[in-house]
């Protein structure tokens, strides 16, 4: 009786369990970005009256938040079903996907590093679009507030930007207490205070510009931003490195995973 050994290809079950370990962190993480969406959006009323998404003039928050949970979860879906499945397509979405989202990436920082006067024009435009938009919606305005206390910064360019907020203008009639004023996340505050003062920037552009540096941040944001990165790139280059190799990483082991089902197809 004579026996015969097929030596088979077999798919690694050391590939495939690390790219369904990869990507179950990003799945998980996805729902959960979804989930924080949508409950900030059933706490300002939004899934009530779903018009309100239409009727925001600036930059919703939890609009970047879905788009991402969304992306990272079906990302993290179709590795993990793809790998556990040995599911061809599914991996060849994801490493296709991810290609993109990397060359996406890679051309926007070329762009802003080239086009850098435009870029920062647009920067400019977009925050001040949102200071005109700052009080239609709650999540923009912490958005704004934490932007400015971090960054000691108020306004795009300077306090004075302010004035396109139909609350903070000094021009026109209108009775708001916030006239000539700032928000309370320009105020220069003292450590020791444990009680924010949200009136503390009321009338403040009524004075001399000159006694402005007692009370308030009379640096732009813009500008803070422009003084932050140079100090702070190898900061930026660090994280933009972390994130290629993870992108790397799962590309390789996706294709790597691919190569192993398509041979044993054969």
């Amino acid at each position: 009786m004579y026996y015969y050994r097929y030596d088979n290809a077999e798919v690694s079950c050391c590939y495939k369990y690390l790219m369904f370990s990869y990507n179950i962190i990003f799945w998980l993480a996805g729902a959960a970005f979804i989930a924080a969406g949508f409950w900030a959006w059933s706490e300002k009323g939004v899934l009530l009256d779903l018009t309100q998404v239409t009727r925001l003039h600036g930059f919703d928050p939890v609009w970047l938040v879905l788009v991402v949970g969304g992306v990272t979860f079906i990302l993290g879906f179709a590795g993990c079903v793809g790998a556990l499945r040995e599911n061809i397509c599914l991996l060849k979405f994801f490493s296709g996907v991810i290609g993109f989202i990397f060359i996406l990436e890679l051309t926007a920082a070329v762009l802003a590093v080239v086009f850098q006067s435009q870029v920062r024009e647009w920067i400019n435009e977009f925050f001040l679009a949102n200071i005109k938009a700052y009080r239609d919606d709650i999540d923009l305005q912490n958005l704004i507030d934490s932007l400015q206390r971090m960054n000691h910064c108020c306004g795009a360019q300077e306090p004075d930007d302010w004035d396109q907020n139909v609350y903070f203008s000094c021009n026109g009639t209108h009775r708001s207490r916030e006239k000539c004023g700032v928000p309370f996340s320009c105020c220069i505050t003292d450590p020791a205070d444990s009680v924010v003062n949200s009136q503390c920037g009321y009338d403040v552009r009524n004075r001399p510009k000159r006694a402005w540096n007692d009370d308030i941040y009379v640096k732009g944001c813009i500008v803070a931003l422009e003084d932050w990165l140079p100090g702070n790139l190898y900061t930026v280059a660090i994280v933009f490195v972390v994130i290629s190799l993870l992108q790397m990483v799962g590309i390789y082991l996706a294709r790597t995973l691919i190569s192993d089902i398509e041979k044993c197809d054969l």
